[in-house]
């Protein structure tokens, strides 16, 4: 994943665009849609699947568990299951990190 999660104004993002920010497939969205109850999609008049930034939030706490944890799906339903809020904080604290690596990267490129 990029890390790289737009802070634009959309209200809502397609599964195309979901996909692009995790770098992994639609179908995989799609599975993950299916397997997690958190994520609820809202849909247009055509049934396409219509992402809000919450649903963007909780497929970024699923990437985390599953991909970069290696939680089975499984363990992962638990995990959220048992403690969102910690997942949360865990997930601000990455987030801060990174873009702390990213601005001390940049720093050290300018020298």
């Amino acid at each position: 994943m990029d890390n790289k999660l737009p802070v634009s104004g959309k209200i809502y993002y397609s599964i195309g665009e979901v996909a692009e920010m995790f770098g992994v497939n639609a179908s995989l969205i799609r599975f993950w849609e299916k397997e997690f109850d958190i994520i609820r999609p809202h849909r247009n008049k055509k049934g396409n699947r219509m992402f809000t930034q919450k649903d963007v939030d909780n497929f970024h706490l699923i990437y985390h568990l599953i991909k970069e944890r290696g939680f089975t799906l499984k363990g992962a339903r638990e995990k959220l299951r048992q403690n969102p809020g910690d997942l949360q904080k865990d997930l601000e604290i990455i987030k801060t990190l990174n873009k702390l690596r990213d601005f001390l990267l940049g720093v050290k490129s300018s020298l």
